[in-house]
């Protein structure tokens, strides 16, 4: 794209891991410009050292995919020479965002109360584990912790077997995503005049999972309702919305209405399961499930999975199971353009997944996540720093470059 919707917008983040890094890998890739501040005492992002696979000093495959499209400036703002050098580019950006614990952002001077001094229409966005000011600001937190207490382990796995977490890191996702709107919401009022100046934006890790609760959480708020473990992964209400095992595997299946449970009939050719008493309708089926389930096992073990996706294809959700592989190396990867090639100094070819979101139907151009460090001779040049200037803040290992 010749130009992207967040072209001339500038964010400072100090950030760590995943939630924050998502967050600003996906303003970046709309067109901001997220100057990346990691400290060279201590290697930068921890990411960069997370294996197994690396990329040269200060660099993993990790990293990568949750850092493309930033700059990185080798900054340890604990010096009093790097703080001048960030209270600079601060007068000269729309926002900072971190993603330390609750305690930290005021400490460092990284919330609005000490950056409006230096520009009042700056935008302060705090995410954390537990949130600030309130008795777990210090606690360190990450998503596992999250999905274990808000619920969400208790609700995957089967019901005859211990609770289970997700195998992705979805609330640490799901957080950087809502960062992102929140943000940009933000800033688009200071920069319309519906909000008078900047301010703090907060989000924490425990809120989001608690909000994703959803149906689960109001039916409990409401009626008492406690949602637990079902069979096969299935819907807590509606069914058959599950696991079913075929010849060689497994299928998901989702008839969340009547029209596709009488089409699964049809398609497995047991027209007769729609008129049964047993599977008349919802409430039925739901009392009947494990009856159903045994009856759909039958069935559905006549044939290999990619059989049953050929005969309800665009007639019943259905959907493969797959490993990650599978998942990868399908072929309508290839009509979507999901999988692209992001170059890498130290590996041309490296693969990686697109931004998922398209603009007048094109994806988002990508650049490879920065080496640490890589652009601070460049901002540095771009406040105006002269070579005198950049090699004393490198003589006081203010920086590094």
């Amino acid at each position: 794209m010749s130009a992207k919707p967040l072209a001339g917008m500038r964010i400072l983040t100090v950030e760590q891991f995943g939630a924050g890094p998502y967050c600003s890998m996906f303003l970046a890739d709309m067109g901001a410009e997220v100057i990346k501040i990691e400290n060279p005492e201590t290697g930068g992002d921890f990411a960069r050292s997370t294996g197994p696979y690396f990329l040269g000093q200060h660099d993993s495959l990790y990293y990568q995919c949750l850092n493309f499209s930033k700059r990185s400036l080798a900054l340890d703002l604990k010096k009093p020479d790097s703080r001048k050098v960030f209270d600079d580019l601060v007068a000269r950006s729309d926002a900072v965002m971190n993603n330390m614990r609750g305690s930290q952002p005021g400490k460092l001077g990284l919330d609005y109360a000490a950056l409006k001094k230096i520009n009042p229409r700056i935008v302060c966005a705090h995410l954390s584990a537990y949130g600030r000011d309130n008795s777990r600001e210090d606690w360190p937190g990450y998503d596992y912790l999250m999905q274990a207490e808000c619920g969400f382990v208790s609700l995957t796995g089967e019901p005859d077997g211990p609770p289970a977490r997700f195998g992705l890191s979805m609330v640490d996702y799901m957080t950087g995503m809502t960062m992102a709107f929140g943000l940009v919401s933000t800033l688009t009022g200071v920069k319309s005049g519906a909000l008078p100046h900047g301010c703090d934006v907060d989000l924490s890790l425990m809120d989001t999972a608690l909000h994703q609760l959803s149906y689960p959480g109001i039916w409990y708020l409401n009626e008492g309702l406690v949602t637990g473990r079902t069979p096969r992964g299935a819907h807590p209400s509606i069914t058959p919305s599950q696991l079913q095992k075929t010849k060689d595997g497994w299928i998901f299946i989702m008839c969340q209405n009547p029209k596709f449970w009488e089409l699964l009939t049809v398609g497995l050719g047991r027209p007769e399961l729609a008129r049964d008493p047993r599977f008349i309708d919802i409430p039925a089926r739901l009392s009947n499930r494990d009856a159903l389930i045994k009856v759909l096992d039958e069935a559905f073990m006549t044939k290999t999975t990619a059989e049953w996706i050929e005969i309800m294809k665009g007639k019943v959700p259905v959907g493969p199971v797959y490993d990650i592989a599978q998942a990868l190396d399908n072929p309508f990867l290839d009509e979507t353009g999901m999988v692209t090639t992001i170059p890498h100094p130290d590996r041309p070819d490296m693969r990686g997944l697109a931004n998922p979101l398209r603009i007048d139907g094109e994806r988002l151009a990508q650049r490879h996540a920065p080496k640490l460090g890589q652009d601070t001779v460049a901002i540095l040049k771009e406040l105006g720093r002269s070579e005198a200037d950049i090699a004393a803040l490198r003589d006081a290992k203010a920086v590094a470059t």
